[in-house]
């Protein structure tokens, strides 16, 4: 199974968090930038997690983990997808 498709299948897996990716192709690697919706409570404001996938050939480079809480999914996304170029950068 492609990595993106098992990636996808995990993410489907976790029904209790609103989730989202973005990809990028960047110098041969497909980049994916992770938002994770976060929510400690009903009194707290809606936060993202964010994280970055480097893959190739549908296979798995490198993942970050969880970078950091951001207030919106589009600046997790762009997180991840900066760490993931960075990383491309350094190792690719």
């Amino acid at each position: 199974m492609p990595f993106t498709d098992w990636l996808g299948e995990q993410l489907r897996q976790l029904p209790r968090l609103e989730k989202s990716m973005v990809r990028e192709t960047y110098k041969g690697y497909v980049l994916w930038g992770h938002a994770i919706a976060q929510q400690a409570d009903i009194l707290t404001p809606e936060r993202y997690a964010g994280g970055g996938t480097v893959t190739r050939d549908h296979k798995l480079i490198s993942a970050s983990g969880v970078l950091d809480l951001f207030n919106s999914e589009d600046d997790a996304q762009q997180a991840g997808l900066a760490w993931a170029r960075a990383w491309v950068d350094t190792h690719g």
